[in-house]
């Protein structure tokens, strides 16, 4: 009897979550609105956009198939995907209200459908979008990043000189440890190397000290000046001194300092080996990527939060109309922008881990969509 009254309950659910006409119309009235409204806002960022940078492009003699395919064609994915949440959020509102204003709503609640099972076609439309999202920004928008980044380098801006980076620490690898006082961009030279090796068990193998060290782009590979080689093996010391030296290291010049841009245009699987590389160079950097990684999952989920706050809100007719809901709409979105930088900058200048940086937003809004929903009409 258990196992049949299971199997009917499954049945039901399985009737009850079954695409209807009504769903049909509220998917198209979803994604309709949200591409629409996409399309209007992109068109808008484009048009500004073009007027800011106009005078670069004509100054660089930029042609216009690069303005378009190489800038413009991989801007508008990246603009699109970075607010997707936000602009989910204004087409709930807009067409939600525009069907609580036409008594829509209220006629399918009449029908005998409920309020969750109402939620039914708009989580299949977030859900849509999210994965969406996730594909562009993980493994798609990174190389449109390069493009667009590439572009703006050579016609909008000029290549920015890297500014020398003072007290570098970094751990190659499991036993051995780099410091460098200091590293010129410009020559490619750094001042006070220092490399020690140690064993598994912790003791000091060798360390290498030079007054001056040089990148070979040429050979991938470091030579050091004025160098001092001190070296124990079986209780003896054996030390070595010598005008140049090459030694291979696994960090290169670009290493100790990433322009942070550089971030976007990392593929997941990019992200997650420079992660590991960062952490085991004990790198200053790695709070960056880490709260780009927690991001890129953060905000698809956003989308289903925003969605039910959406709906919540807008689903009851109200005195101001289309209007107030919109209003309300645009100062919880901004507010929930608003709040996700102000956590990335407290991960990234103060103790907040990175994953609680980027989800705390999520868990504050989802209480506020919990009670939204408790509150909406039934």
């Amino acid at each position: 009897m258990e196992r049949l009254n299971d199997k009917k309950t499954f049945r039901a659910i399985i009737n009850t979550l079954k695409i209807k006409i009504i769903d049909v119309y509220i998917i198209r009235k979803f994604l309709g609105t949200f591409l629409f409204s996409l399309m209007l806002i992109l068109t808008i960022a484009v048009v500004f956009d073009f007027a800011e940078k106009i005078d670069n492009f004509m100054e660089r003699s930029a042609p216009a198939s690069a303005i378009i395919f190489d800038y413009y064609m991989n801007f508008i994915p990246y603009f699109a995907t970075l607010f997707a949440p936000l602009f989910v959020f204004i087409s709930v509102i807009f067409f939600t209200s525009k069907m609580a204003v036409n008594t829509e709503i209220i006629a399918i609640l009449n029908s005998g459908m409920s309020f969750r099972r109402l939620m039914w076609p708009y989580f299949l439309s977030a859900l849509t979008i999210a994965i969406f999202t996730f594909w562009l920004t993980n493994f798609i928008i990174p190389q449109a990043n390069l493009d667009r980044l590439a572009f703006e380098d050579k016609y909008y801006r000029p290549m920015a000189r890297k500014a020398p980076v003072e007290f570098i620490h970094r751990q190659t690898s499991k036993n051995i440890l780099v410091f460098i006082e200091s590293y010129n961009f410009l020559s490619e030279t750094g001042r006070n190397l220092t490399i020690e090796k140690f064993s598994d068990d912790g003791r000091l193998e060798s360390k290498l000290s030079a007054m001056t060290v040089k990148w070979d782009s040429a050979t991938n590979k470091w030579t050091c000046w004025d160098y001092y080689l001190r070296e124990l093996k079986d209780n003896e010391e054996i030390i070595t001194k010598g005008t140049t030296i090459d030694t291979t290291l696994t960090i290169k010049p670009s290493d100790f300092s990433k322009d942070p841009g550089i971030v976007g245009t990392m593929t997941y699987r990019e992200l997650n080996d420079y992660i590991d590389l960062l952490r085991l160079q004990g790198s200053d950097e790695l709070k960056l990527f880490l709260i780009e990684k927690h991001r890129r999952f953060a905000n698809p989920f956003a989308v289903f939060i925003l969605t039910l706050i959406g709906v919540s809100l807008s689903s009851r007719k109200i005195r101001g109309g289309i209007g107030m809901n919109i209003g309300i709409g645009l100062i919880l979105s901004f507010s929930y922008i608003l709040f996700l930088q102000f956590a990335s900058q407290f991960s990234l200048k103060g103790s907040l881990g990175p994953m609680l940086a980027m989800w705390i937003p999520n868990i504050l809004y989802s209480a506020v969509a919990l009670v939204l929903y408790k509150l909406a009409p039934k």
